[in-house]
């Protein structure tokens, strides 16, 4: 059986959103459904330009007060201060908390956070929502003497949790694509529930409407594999010596890379090989998502 593994992510960071409006200030601003609260533990979702390209992505959890949004610890200040200026008259109050709380991802094997013993506030603790094979996040406050992991998981490293993300095909803001620089569809947002495409208005909704009923998504975060050593992220992909992609996170020989997938396709097609930096390097689709190289849109034909 596979061990349960706990790893400290001190690159992420916790935004709060407490008050009698939080739950109706982010139904109007996000791009999921706060309503999925009711019947799941947390919510993958992004804060959008209107221009319809990611500005931040999160975890959202319930908190007694309120919600907490966990995302990248480099961008809680600039996360806190677009929420206070999309708020108006909303009763809420939104504070950058990252002093406050330590993040920690729990996966592999299983996992009981009922064994967990302590003082102080009880962990707050959820699955993670884009895909299950991530396992859990668990958020403790500076409060709490609560062992994380309920005393089960083998300690690992932030370096482990982002290769097991790696090679499940999950991408992170800020790793694997660029913030303000991405759509949704092109990060996944689509394929790791971290969109509606019901719920009505929000910031850039227009822009997400239209790729996914029109099909237009062409470039994706997809997995790869390489036949040797990996640059660091950012280094081009190319075939033929045509640029269609760039480097992502990586992890030894495994990486994410966002590529323009019909690019792709056509050159397999034609014989040539996908590589980065004169390493060849293989793109490896999960079983999880619902597109292919040849429709990167995902989008029933």
């Amino acid at each position: 059986m596979a061990e349960t593994k706990i790893a400290l992510l001190p690159d992420r960071g916790v935004v709060t959103v407490n008050g009698p409006d939080a739950r109706k200030f982010l139904q109007g601003v996000i791009t999921n459904d706060m309503a999925l609260i009711d019947t799941q533990q947390a919510l993958y979702a992004g804060l959008l330009s209107p221009q319809g390209k990611i500005l931040f992505d999160f975890l959202i959890a319930p908190t007694a007060e309120g919600f907490c949004l966990e995302t990248a610890r480099t961008k809680t200040a600039e996360l806190a201060q677009r929420l206070k200026m999309y708020k108006l008259r909303a009763d809420v109050e939104v504070t950058d908390a990252s002093a406050d709380y330590t993040v920690a991802a729990i996966w592999g094997g299983t996992y009981s956070p009922k064994t967990a013993t302590g003082e102080g506030p009880a962990p707050i603790w959820f699955a993670d929502p884009r895909l299950s094979e991530l396992g859990y996040r668990e958020l403790t406050t500076l409060r709490t003497d609560w062992a994380l992991g309920g005393g089960e998981a083998e300690s690992a490293t932030q370096d482990d949790y982002h290769a097991h993300r790696i090679a499940l095909g999950v991408p992170e803001g800020g790793r694997d694509f660029g913030y303000g620089e991405a759509f949704p569809h092109e990060a996944l947002f689509d394929q790791v529930h971290g969109v509606s495409f019901n719920k009505g208005c929000y910031v850039g909704q227009e822009v997400v409407s239209r790729m996914h009923n029109r099909g237009t998504a062409r470039r994706r975060i997809v997995p790869i594999t390489a036949d040797g050593p990996l640059p660091d992220s950012g280094a081009a992909v190319t075939a033929a010596g045509v640029e269609i992609g760039k480097l992502g996170s990586k992890a030894g020989q495994r990486a994410l890379a966002e590529i323009r997938l019909d690019r792709a396709a056509e050159f397999q097609d034609k014989g040539e090989a996908l590589s980065v930096n004169g390493t060849t390097v293989h793109i490896a689709l999960p079983a999880w998502v619902t597109f292919t190289l040849q429709d990167p849109s995902g989008t029933p034909r």
